[in-house]
């Protein structure tokens, strides 16, 4: 790491060195045709499944992390998803949801490396959590109202309460908040590379997901 980059608070030299992946994540087909109001609710359905794998994944291996001297201050509960998502699947699909229920084989390989992460690695899990859950407050308000808008869910009701974080009054400040954790990660300059790394390649497992989507749910559908 150049002098430049250790003078850089971290949080800002993890958010400049994955632009690129998050650009390409944001604007992949698939999310472009779920948000462009060109896809049924069927594919918003089949892309919550896909997300509930990942968040088991990242969900279940917090726990384990919460006294860890690196991932454990990441470790917050007003963030966790798991149950929220549960519900809107519940709401989507009906009771039954989990029955047939499996990841694609992208969604598999993204969950597995969060799994990994978390068992042998706690700064790159940071890089899992840090992708999730601030996408989740930020950009993720964009799918909720979409949704919404688009298939008529009750405001911030079910089938969206994946993307309302109620426990969460300021989103601004708590994510200015998560940034400061950020900067403070206990790591050194190696280390903080590797988060870096493992980090644009969380964008890339998610970007996978993406692509198998959108083949399930071509645009001339």
């Amino acid at each position: 790491m150049d002098a430049t980059a250790a003078a850089t608070p971290f949080s800002t030299l993890i958010r400049t060195a994955s632009h690129e992946q998050h650009t390409e994540a944001e604007t992949s087909t698939f999310m472009s045709d779920l948000l462009g109001g060109r896809l049924g609710v069927d594919a918003y359905t089949r892309y919550t499944e896909q997300l509930w794998f990942v968040y088991r994944a990242l969900e279940e291996g917090a726990q384990a992390l919460r006294n860890d001297p690196v991932a454990g201050p990441f470790i917050q509960p007003q963030l966790m998803r798991t149950t929220e998502l549960e519900r809107d699947l519940a709401h989507l699909r009906g009771t039954g949801w989990r029955e047939g229920l499996a990841p694609l084989p992208a969604t598999a390989a993204y969950a597995a490396r969060v799994a990994e992460c978390a068992r042998t690695w706690p700064a790159g899990y940071i890089a899992h959590h840090y992708t999730r859950y601030l996408g989740d407050l930020s950009g993720g308000q964009i799918i909720r109202d979409k949704a919404e808008k688009t298939w008529g869910f009750t405001r911030k009701g079910d089938g969206v309460r994946f993307y309302v974080f109620e426990e969460i009054s300021n989103p601004a400040s708590f994510k200015r908040s998560y940034r400061e954790l950020l900067d403070a990660v206990n790591a050194d300059d190696l280390e903080k590379q590797r988060i870096v790394a493992e980090c644009k390649q969380a964008f890339a497992l998610n970007t996978a997901v993406f692509r198998e989507l959108g083949e399930v749910f071509p645009l001339s559908a």
